[in-house]
């Protein structure tokens, strides 16, 4: 504010006042510039900068993340430890992540570019993503036919039969969990048959599966593949 006031006057000295002659008006200009150097950033303002610096890094690089996560252990313990999912004392999974499966006795989760992390080998972890494939891409209309192709052998189906898109195609993480109530219907038979059990008991174990929206207005409704296998783990 000061510096600003400052600059104020220079302006209505310079233009209020009468003409000078030119020796006093180059001393005065002189007398301005050193003014001005004078009043550089210099040692001082460094120090302020880190100061401000430090203080910001301990408020949220430490204070904030340290809050936060007391906060969501106190609230959200589940949610802040990865929504892991556990039978017997052990960890079988994790809600928020899908796993391969083809095994015929289990319900199978959509394609996966990134394969499901392999498994969740340790030297594998982390590659989540998506194939970048766009809809004119060659690659993807082969991967989606063979897809389509090998779903209804698999399942039983018709060669024309209708396919919900996401056994078609990969989720933008690779690692999506969740299939749609269709996606699961059209692999009851299949799983009830390598079982040897109702397909109606299947079927009801899918529908109590059925996940609506997010608050009633988020998304669409869904299956998690994880919780319905170990559901169908224990009818048995």
């Amino acid at each position: 504010m000061n510096e600003f006031v400052r600059l104020l006057n220079v302006i209505a000295a310079r233009y209020a006042r009468p003409p000078q002659d030119p020796q006093r008006a180059a001393g005065a200009r002189a007398a301005a510039g050193h003014s001005a150097a004078s009043t550089q950033p210099g040692a001082g303002t460094v120090a302020v900068a880190l100061r401000l610096f430090a203080v910001l890094t301990v408020l949220t690089g430490v204070l904030y993340p340290f809050g936060i996560t007391i906060l969501a252990q106190a609230a959200f313990p589940e949610q802040a430890n990865g929504s892991l999912v556990t039978v017997a004392g052990r960890v079988v999974g994790s809600a928020l992540i899908g796993q391969a499966n083809q095994d015929a006795r289990y319900f199978w989760p959509r394609p996966s570019a990134a394969g499901y992390m392999e498994g969740s080998r340790p030297g594998a972890l982390g590659s989540s993503g998506a194939s970048n494939l766009g809809p004119t891409s060659g690659r993807l209309q082969a991967q989606v036919q063979a897809r389509a192709a090998a779903f209804r052998t698999d399942n039983g189906l018709a060669p024309d039969a209708a396919l919900p898109a996401d056994i078609l195609l990969a989720s933008g993480s690779g690692l999506d969990p969740h299939i749609s109530p269709q996606a699961a219907r059209l692999q009851v038979a299949r799983v009830a048959a390598a079982r040897g059990i109702d397909p109606a008991l299947v079927s009801a174990l899918v529908d109590a599966h059925v996940e609506g929206p997010q608050l009633g207005l988020l998304g669409a409704p869904r299956v998690n593949v994880l919780r319905l296998n170990l559901a169908l783990d224990g009818v048995e």
